[in-house]
Order: structure tokens, then sequence, then C-alpha cells
């Protein structure tokens, strides 16, 4: 099974998650997302694999969030476009493994796609 995690090393939760994985046995793909922006479809298709809407995949508390005009009731096109042109407002890390996602907070939630 291939799994890919949307990292981010400054985060010690994305660390943490990808230190068990490697502790599990696996090395995933390494998708620094912050400097490999997902695209918005990118970003359609994790929150399909992730079960969740798009609001559920963003870091609402960050300043970024409500400066950029966000709140949780903005339109789920407006947040994908939001995430695709700001991906600091992705929650990190999430690990995908063939079609389904989970978000690493915390990091033992990935446990269940292996």
């Amino acid at each position: 099974m291939t799994l890919t995690i949307w990292h981010n090393p400054r985060c010690t939760k994305s660390r943490q998650t990808l230190a068990l994985l490697e502790e599990q046995g696996h090395a995933p793909l390494v998708r620094r997302y912050l400097d490999d922006s997902p695209s918005e479809t990118e970003l359609r298709a994790a929150a399909k694999a992730l079960g969740v809407a798009p609001i559920d995949m963003m870091r609402v508390k960050e300043a970024e969030f409500t400066s950029a005009g966000l709140t949780e009731a903005s339109l789920d096109d407006v947040l994908f476009a939001a995430m695709a042109r700001l991906p600091k407002h992705i929650e990190r890390p999430i690990v995908f493994a063939g079609d389904k996602a989970a978000i690493g907070r915390p990091p033992e939630a990935v446990l269940a796609l292996l």
C-alpha cells in the first residue's frame, strides 16, 4: 500500500505522524504541501477521501482564516479556493492510503488507514 502525507516539517503533529508511520514500517511519499500547493481538484478529492466538508479540513483558528474574510459559513467553493491559494489554511498532516485519508490529529488517527 502506498501512503502519501501532506507534511509540514515545522509542525509537531506532522513530524509525529510521519515518525509514527515510519515506526510502523512505512515509508510514505512526503509532499511538503506548503511548497507544492494542492490544486482545488486535489483538495476536493482529499475532502472526499476524508469524508468531511472542506471546513473540517481547515485551520479555522489561524489569523489568516479570518483575515481572508472566511467564516465557517463560507461556501465550499470559496473554502476550496482559499486552501488552494494559501495552503496554510489546510489542516495538517493529511495521510492518504488509496481512496481513504485521515488527518493526523492526533497522530494515531492515521493508524486506521494501515
